[in-house]
């Protein structure tokens, strides 16, 4: 008879029942745990960074100015002033703004009449500015701005094309300057 083939399978056997008893033995007894004390890992708090409300306050006025001159609504923000939110805000509003306000739809237009009206800066009374405005026309288009700067001869060259702008949107066209309009052949 041959050794091999009788030792071997009764090896395996006993094996296999040494290794279920050990295996239930393990499962019926519990297993202990160690507890170890429970680390907090506290990370520094964020630091609120504050940002000086002057600038944002800078920003704001800059935004608000140019949002009365070229006919929007002012912005509104509930955040403080020191706070990172509300300089973004207000450094948004004001560089769209500002690059809006430096395109005035008919701008080419209002520089051809400046040329023949007068500088921009002239102060004669009854016209001022470099679309040679009257106080009418001033005050019906540009209240806030003739509130807070005065007459056109104090006002950017910007300024006094979006009040032209103004009067001409609401229908009033190049017709307030019919001899410079038809020299530049917008009539």
């Amino acid at each position: 008879m041959n050794v091999k083939r009788v030792v071997l399978p009764v090896l395996a056997t006993a094996l296999l029942l040494v290794a279920g008893g050990v295996a239930s033995s393990l499962a019926a007894t519990p297993v202990k745990v160690r507890k170890t004390p429970l680390v907090k890992l506290v990370r520094p708090r964020a630091e609120v960074r504050r940002v000086n409300p002057r600038l944002t306050r800078r920003f704001r006025a800059t935004t608000w100015r140019w949002q009365v001159v070229v006919g929007r609504r002012r912005s509104r923000l509930a955040a403080p002033l020191s706070s990172r939110l509300a300089l973004g805000f207000w450094r948004g509003h004001a560089r769209q703004i500002v690059r809006l306000a430096a395109h005035p739809p008919h701008k080419g237009a209002w520089q051809c009449i400046h040329r023949y009206e007068g500088n921009w800066r002239d102060g004669g009374d009854p016209y001022w500015g470099g679309l040679q405005m009257d106080r009418g026309f001033m005050s019906t288009y540009a209240p806030n701005v003739l509130l807070h700067r005065g007459w056109a001869n104090r006002w950017t060259p910007l300024e006094q094309m979006w009040v032209a702008e103004r009067a001409y949107s609401r229908g009033r066209g190049f017709y307030p300057w019919p001899n410079a309009a038809r020299y530049c052949g917008l009539l």
